[in-house]
């Protein structure tokens, strides 16, 4: 197959792209069609390698309103109403749901999703649920399933035990939540245990960490010095880091000066954490986001996350990363025009680093994935909500749409008219 006229990651040249048995195979301008190759001419649109939610949970998805609502909207109230939701899942509940987030994902242009899943159960029922519907769903998703203990590791009874059992069961990586541990001494101890867990086992790590807005939770600076100690922070993650937005300059300057040496990787989750954060404050309400501008500036890698679709702790949400993005980038200041057209970054070539993914991106040799807009560069594409259009996966078109049309009445079109009409 033969696509022509491609603008690829932002670039000013339009490019010609060939598929061969699935994987990319040439990449210049005027390519010329060979016999009987299927041609698609796409006069002018961006093409991206596909977009990857480096941080979502499968198994609470599409629960909001079951047993209740979050009315405080904090994180902790969300982890009760989790805790009474638990209680009647079942593994048919949990892939049907996680399957519709997916599709929703996948529309939008998704390929890669790195999922918590709550270990806090004795039967491991999600679990479960979503390591079988990674194997069948594999052709167009490569699902990561971090074995994510919600309810803590030595605050919740057995909490070790059913870590350990995940591992077993094949998962990709393993979790802590420090911030929730009954105390501190739980808190460093559930990281340096699943540190070294992870390394044994040669499995990701992917903490929840210090999310919340207490100045006092320092969580990372023992997840960065683990890594520094054992050289593998290109494996490990911290997810959300909210109480770094509290921490005193005189703390953030010598933190930072760890996290540089540890070289681990962040995930924030703007429209959640925009959500969450701030609930116990009167005013000014902080934004609750964790330093991304200093962590970048710092080169340290960060990606972006969905988080959370109708669920106990975000009422919102359908899987499309440009809204996750396009919160992010205005929580941050970064809205000059080249800080927009590079923020696709955040959820393609960053997050494709927080998953140690091989081989990502578009380059000859590599697989076929890659989503095509119906625009011409990024800031035009999350300026307009612009769609995709197709999005191909080793080669085969797995999602494509038509461009929505709206059209005026007659009398509007009168009062619109222009004069060069």
């Amino acid at each position: 197959m033969l696509i022509k006229n491609v603008y690829i990651d932002n670039s000013e040249k339009l490019i010609d792209l060939r598929i061969k048995e699935g994987k990319i195979v040439e990449l210049k301008e005027n390519l010329i069609a060979i016999e009987d190759e299927k041609i698609l001419d796409l006069n002018g649109k961006l093409l991206l390698p596909p977009f990857i939610d480096s941080h979502i949970h499968l198994d609470t998805t599409m629960t909001i309103g079951d047993p209740e609502y979050n009315h405080s909207g904090s994180l902790f109230e969300g982890i009760e109403i989790w805790s009474k939701r638990k209680k009647k899942i079942t593994y048919d509940d949990v892939k049907k749901r996680a399957l519709e987030a997916i599709k929703a994902e996948v529309k939008h242009g998704v390929q890669y999703i790195r999922t918590h899943v709550d270990i806090c159960d004795s039967n491991l029922t999600a679990l479960h649920a979503i390591l079988d519907l990674k194997r069948e769903i594999s052709d167009i998703v490569d699902l990561q399933v971090i074995a994510f203990p919600q309810e803590g590791i030595f605050s919740f009874p057995n909490g070790k035990t059913l870590l350990e059992r995940a591992i077993k069961a094949g998962v990709s990586g393993i979790g802590a939540i420090p911030h929730y541990e009954f105390t501190r001494e739980y808190a460093t101890e559930s990281i340096n245990y699943v540190m070294k867990l992870a390394t044994d086992n040669g499995l990701f790590v992917d903490a929840h960490c210090d999310e919340t807005d207490d100045e006092s939770s320092r969580g990372l600076e023992t997840l960065a010095a683990k890594a520094i100690e054992m050289g593998n922070g290109r494996r490990v993650t911290a997810s959300h880091t909210t109480a770094m937005h509290s921490y005193s300059a005189a703390y953030m300057n010598r933190l930072m000066r760890t996290l540089k040496l540890s070289d681990i990787n962040f995930v924030a989750n703007p429209l959640v954490n925009m959500n969450l954060q701030g609930r116990f404050d009167d005013y000014p309400k902080r934004r609750g986001l964790t330093r991304i501008p200093e962590l970048v500036a710092n080169g340290l890698n960060v990606s972006f996350g969905q988080d959370d679709i109708k669920d106990p702790w975000y009422p919102m949400g359908n899987g499309n990363l440009l809204d996750v993005v396009f919160m992010g980038i205005h929580a941050i200041h970064s809205t000059g025009y080249d800080d927009i057209m590079n923020s696709y970054k955040y959820v393609t070539y960053n997050a494709a680093k927080t998953l140690n993914l091989n081989s990502y991106g578009i380059a000859e040799g590599n697989d076929a994935n890659f989503i095509i807009f119906n625009s011409k560069n990024f800031y035009e594409t999350i300026t307009n909500r612009s769609e995709i259009i197709y999005s191909f996966r080793r080669g085969r078109i797995i999602c494509s749409a038509k461009p929505s049309q709206i059209s005026f009445s007659s009398d509007c079109s009168a009062i619109l008219k222009t004069k060069e009409d």
